[in-house]
């Protein structure tokens, strides 16, 4: 069997290679404290999985509008006028199991062999993976540690070129938790409003901040016409394996990503879809219940890693990531994170599966509990005493 060549194009996300990893290891006896995996360990909240019972109940368990049930985008078209004060016809709401397949949709109905896409580098990997499945060549941008993990605006433009045809925004950030300040969003409007190119605007972990609210280009004159305003209900309400996302589309990509989930998916399933509505109109209290008890995680991290010798880490402003430099431990970033599981029982990402400019950096999720962070930190300060003696 001869596999088509452009699967040699398509990437994947390792975090869950590691987890499998990580999960071997604990068969043999080992105890590991999981920092790998980007998902929140809270339930659920109750009302929303009420709601999909009910449903399931009611029998909304066949077939539906491949676009998304009207309901739950009328609601969505409603929160997103709350949230970034646009007005948007319900008609431009898509809604997706999971926000990934609309990344993926999105992108093979926009770009084609010799067209480029401008991507944050460090990133979520599966950008520049679509990208380059699609044909496309993804030009990376890096992000600063100096700039708290924002690109340098002159530098954007310097990559802009006549083939370009997609900008990639993730604002709070996977993996570094950096969020892009209002006056950035301002100046990369003012970039492209003349030029005919795309945003593809992540706002997954929109409610996940700290001290900071996030701005959508989206809400700026004129943006909504060309942006991919994509968001989705994994990470606010703890719904990752629920499967659930939604984007605000351009109007002449509405349907030709339409098409492609009629192609592969079919539709989102019906009662999931009311857990949705019943998520962004239901009591929202659990929200910032567990954005505070993010906030302490993130406090001790941090705290914790700037006090292992050869390690430092920037505060980061959102999402439940820290993304700490271990350029002077002594080994790279690979080798190291492979240690600290091997060794140590610490699963996390090393910062090149990210991209290149994630070389001298490692990537922790601190969606798991404090007393699993303190662990995770005596293991982490074992390991690195121990090379660098």
């Amino acid at each position: 069997m001869k596999i088509a060549n452009r699967m040699s194009r398509l990437g994947t996300e390792t975090a869950f290679g590691v987890l499998a990893k990580a999960q071997a290891l604990e068969a043999k006896g080992m105890d590991v404290v999981h920092l790998e995996i980007g998902e929140p360990d809270f339930d659920t909240p109750v009302n929303i999985r009420t709601a999909a019972k009910s449903a399931l109940d009611n029998g909304q368990t066949h077939y539906c509008n491949s676009q998304g049930i009207v309901p739950l985008r009328n609601v969505i078209a409603e929160e997103l006028g709350k949230t970034r004060d646009i007005d948007i016809d319900p008609a431009r709401i898509v809604v997706a199991p999971g926000a990934k397949p609309i990344v993926f949709f999105s992108i093979l109905a926009l770009l084609e062999r010799g067209d480029e896409a401008i991507c944050p580098d460090p990133s979520y990997p599966i950008y520049e993976s679509v990208i380059n499945f699609s044909g496309a060549t993804c030009v990376p941008i890096q992000l600063r540690e100096e700039l708290d993990f924002r690109f340098d605006i002159e530098e954007l433009k310097a990559k802009i070129t006549s083939r370009t045809k997609l900008i990639v925004l993730n604002s709070p950030h996977n993996p570094t938790g950096g969020v892009l300040e209002k006056d950035d969003v301002y100046a990369i409007a003012d970039i492209i409003k003349e030029r005919d190119i795309t945003v593809l605007s992540d706002e997954v972990y929109e409610h996940i901040v700290y001290d900071y609210e996030p701005f959508s280009i989206a809400s700026l004159p004129g943006m909504l016409e060309r942006t991919i305003l994509l968001s989705g209900f994994s990470k606010t309400y703890a719904m990752t394996g629920w499967r659930l996302g939604y984007a605000a589309l351009p109007p002449k990509l509405v349907e030709p990503v339409v098409r492609l989930i009629v192609n592969s998916v079919s539709c989102t399933a019906p009662f999931v879809q009311q857990a949705g509505i019943e998520a962004l109109t239901g009591p929202q209290n659990s929200v910032p219940e567990m954005v505070n008890e993010f906030r302490k995680r993130r406090d001790l991290i941090v705290n914790g890693l700037n006090n292992i010798p050869g390690i430092s880490c920037v505060l980061p402003r959102g999402a439940f990531y820290v993304f700490p430099k271990v350029k002077e431990v002594g080994i790279g970033c690979d080798e190291l994170a492979d240690v600290l599981l091997n060794q140590a029982g610490v699963a996390c990402l090393p910062g090149t599966h990210f991209g290149q400019y994630g070389d001298g950096y490692l990537r922790f999720s601190y969606a798991t509990s404090l007393d699993k962070i303190s662990l995770a930190l005596e293991r982490i300060d074992k390991v690195v005493k121990k090379l660098k003696s």
